[in-house]
């Protein structure tokens, strides 16, 4: 299951060459699972996915109608580049109703198809060729892939498990260089479920002010935090003002993958630098997806939609109970996010070899720790919120791999 980059004629051999770019890149894990999961399922293979991070509900039907009403109105044409007037102003009452944060929705709001191309405007309107960026390690596949598309270098640095794969700020501090431009994280944290709290954010804020960089804080799952734990947005916190790059979205808390719909909260010049790099690249976000986005942000969440949530957390501590009991694997609850990072260190398996065996012969997708580089290996990346159904015959497959 290693991460392969495309088979194809090398760059530069003629008019067919692919770019060097692509060729040294790997493909996402966690889509390509997911997309094996699903070809095998068309083979008629019974697979339980935990592959890629989709729950198992539909988008709520409340939030579907706004959008279908639209579309049926005629908004069906593109929009502006920054989105329309009316999502933008959902989007900062629902910034003002939940994070305590004041944002202008005409200068510091523009749209995005979900947070993959809120960070692509990010780093294509802040950092030039050959500048550094520094990430989590393991963190999102497709950070360091999209930091390379665009000339940059990745600067993974890892997270302390010790402190709860958090980082230590003597380490942030030592992977500053001259060309560092920006400083990536994600919180609640993909994979490893950590929420950071108010003092660690003010840590790394210490950091990027000693330094004059920016900080993209990708907050795609904040809406869903579990037990005592709190979701703090970076950009609330002291002196932060004109140095942080929100992105938020609807593609997972809302069930809303398929609706590739969020937006960036950033100082005016970044904006509108952000905004020049849609107009060229995309043109607009979907009209109608607005529409029904406004709703999804602009509105105190609905029963549908809390309901969810309350679900999600009950089958994250099942899904984390149930791992925890299995052979060799230990495995704490999320603080947020719906993700079971599992600890397989002690099965003597690698996080690959185990991945693999469990497809291949037991018919469950799970995504190899590695993937998410060099500190991911001896785990496993397990989406807790799947369907009941699925998640107990999920883990009787697994009792019996790991028997």
């Amino acid at each position: 299951m290693t991460q392969r980059a495309p088979e194809a004629t090398p760059a530069g051999a003629g008019p067919h060459g692919i770019a060097q770019r692509i060729l040294e890149s790997p493909s996402s894990a966690t889509v390509r699972i997911a997309d094996m999961a699903k070809t095998l399922r068309r083979q008629g293979v019974n697979v339980v996915d935990f592959s890629a991070g989709r729950a198992s509900e539909h988008t709520p039907k409340y939030i579907c109608q706004a959008a279908s009403e639209a579309m049926m109105s005629g908004d069906t044409h593109q929009t502006m580049a920054q989105g329309t007037p009316e999502y933008r102003q959902a989007c900062a009452r629902k910034l003002r109703r939940e994070n305590n944060m004041e944002a202008d929705p005409e200068t510091e709001l523009i749209a995005t198809f979900g947070c993959k191309n809120g960070l692509t405007l990010s780093l294509l309107a802040i950092m030039n060729p050959g500048d550094e960026v520094i990430l989590e390690d393991p963190g999102f596949v497709s950070y360091a892939p999209t930091i390379q598309f665009f000339g940059g270098t990745p600067v993974p640095v890892p997270l302390e498990p010790d402190l709860n794969h958090r980082w230590r700020e003597e380490r942030l501090r030592a992977a500053v260089t001259d060309r560092t431009r920006a400083i990536l994280f994600c919180s609640p944290h993909n994979p490893t479920g950590t929420v950071h709290t108010p003092e660690e954010l003010d840590m790394i804020g210490r950091v990027a002010r000693d330094h004059d960089l920016y900080v993209i804080s990708d907050e795609i799952y904040e809406r869903v935090t579990w037990g005592d734990h709190k979701h703090t947005c970076l950009a609330t916190r002291p002196d932060m003002e004109g140095r942080v790059i929100t992105l938020m979205g609807l593609t997972k808390t809302a069930s809303m993958g398929g609706w590739r719909i969020g937006f960036a909260y950033a100082p005016p010049h970044v904006i509108e630098a952000m905004n020049t790099v849609q107009q060229h690249l995309t043109t607009c976000v979907g009209s109608f997806t607005q529409a029904g986005a406004a709703v999804a942000f602009g509105e105190e969440p609905k029963p549908e939609l809390t309901g969810m949530w309350k679900d999600w957390a009950e089958r994250c501590e099942y899904m984390t109970s149930e791992l925890n009991a299995l052979p060799g694997v230990s495995c704490a609850m999320p603080e947020g996010g719906f993700y079971g990072w599992a600890d397989i260190r002690e099965t003597g398996e690698g996080s690959e070899a185990l991945a693999e065996r469990l497809l291949k012969d037991h018919h469950v997708a799970v995504v190899p720790g590695s993937a998410f580089g060099g500190q991911g290996e001896g785990f496993l990346r397990i989406t807790c919120v799947k369907s009941w159904e699925d998640l107990k015959e999920g883990v009787r497959r697994m009792k019996e791999a790991l028997a």
